[in-house]
């Protein structure tokens, strides 16, 4: 069965009309809707890196703040969004800052739990540049709280992942989140 016969199943099951002008050719602007929201599946480090990783003699913090993302939770398939924030401590390499968005995106672009997203960018990062240490945090509101369950409107949740120096060291890992605060 393909997306949009499958989409097509699941609106008659809930008691739609497919010949209403309205829902017309929703079963195929959904399945694509989907594929876009799933195409993460399609991408891998190396292509979205692109070897955008350049020889540098910096060893300080490299912060990138505020980029923004949606993505899909495993559990119900419905979204969630906000934003993340990612800083290395560089040893001999730096990453195009471009490319941090773009890792961003593959993973979230996937069915998703935000503490699985928040890991998986930070080991990205680490693999990519081969950094001594990696830190990400993620601030993000998930439509399943807000729509469905509890409902709460206003609760958001903060994830973090430390690698390497951010793990052992305690002042590289304050001077990091004292850094990024709340994104809501």
């Amino acid at each position: 069965m393909s997306m949009q016969q499958s989409y097509q199943h699941i609106l008659q099951t809930i008691g739609e009309d497919l010949e209403r002008p309205g829902l017309k050719d929703t079963p195929i602007r959904a399945a694509r809707a989907f594929s876009y929201l799933t195409s993460g599946y399609e991408k891998s480090l190396e292509e979205v890196t692109n070897n955008a990783v350049f020889p540098s003699d910096n060893r300080e913090m490299v912060l990138v703040k505020n980029i923004e993302f949606y993505s899909l939770c495993e559990h119900h398939l419905l979204p969630f969004y906000g934003r993340v924030h990612i800083a290395y401590l560089p040893e001999g390499n730096v990453l195009g800052l471009s490319k941090f968005a773009r890792i961003t995106e593959m993973f979230a672009r996937r069915l998703q739990i935000q503490e699985n997203l928040t890991q998986q960018i930070a080991e990205a990062v680490e693999s990519v540049t081969g950094a001594r240490g990696v830190a990400v945090v993620i601030d993000s509101a998930h439509m399943c709280m807000m729509m469905r369950g509890v409902g709460k409107q206003s609760s958001t949740t903060r994830t973090v992942s430390f690698v390497g120096d951010f793990k052992e060291n305690t002042e590289a890992r304050r001077e990091f989140l004292s850094a990024v605060p709340e994104s809501y």
